[in-house]
């Protein structure tokens, strides 16, 4: 856990952020994709996550980086800047740092915060792949859609990459990992050249 650069574990392997509006889902999904069911803290209550959390995976081949939750109406406006303040140096002084995984509620349209978030990530070559949560919730016929209209509220180009899941169905994930092995992949090579 870490709210400062000097709290940060040292550099090494690469880092895929995960970023979120607040109950988005963000820790059951971590909790999933790693196979422990209490690594990230699940809560009814959104805003549980006030810290950068490092994880290490598969004795740190790489490492998952929960950032704090964005869009939490509770928490003061002091305390969400601390949290963007904390977020933004992150996300552009860590040189490991691969790509960032925007999660959205596959139910509903981008939050001005979101798009606010994904355009960030762009400008800084972080985007590219966007987890579609609580895809349970969604028939079959219309995660297609739902997905399409993520990319389009996002403004996401065709190229990126948008992944249905469900924690609670324990879907897509195969699908997701997937994709971040070859973001991993594909930043072991640039860093060869």
């Amino acid at each position: 856990m870490a709210v400062r650069e000097d709290q940060y574990p040292q550099e090494g392997p690469p880092e895929i952020a995960f970023a979120g509006r607040s109950n988005v889902g963000k820790s059951s999904l971590l909790n999933l994709l790693t196979g422990r069911k209490a690594l990230a803290r699940v809560s009814g209550n959104p805003g549980k996550t006030r810290t950068i959390n490092f994880y290490s995976i598969n004795g740190d081949e790489f490492r998952i980086v929960d950032l704090p939750g964005y869009g939490y109406a509770k928490v003061s406006k002091s305390e969400s800047a601390k949290w963007g303040g904390m977020i933004e140096k992150y996300l552009t002084g860590r040189r490991t740092l691969t790509k960032v995984v925007l999660l959205c509620d596959i139910r509903h349209a981008p939050s001005t915060q979101d798009v606010q978030m994904y355009e960030f990530m762009a400008h800084y070559g972080l985007e590219g792949l966007i987890a579609a949560t609580k895809a349970d919730k969604v028939n079959r016929s219309a995660l297609g859609r739902s997905a399409d209209a993520i990319r389009k509220g996002l403004g996401a180009s065709a190229d990126a990459i948008i992944v249905p899941v469900s924690a609670l169905k324990k879907t897509g994930t195969e699908n997701l990992l997937s994709e971040m092995s070859k973001l991993i992949d594909g930043f072991a090579e640039s860093e060869i050249l």
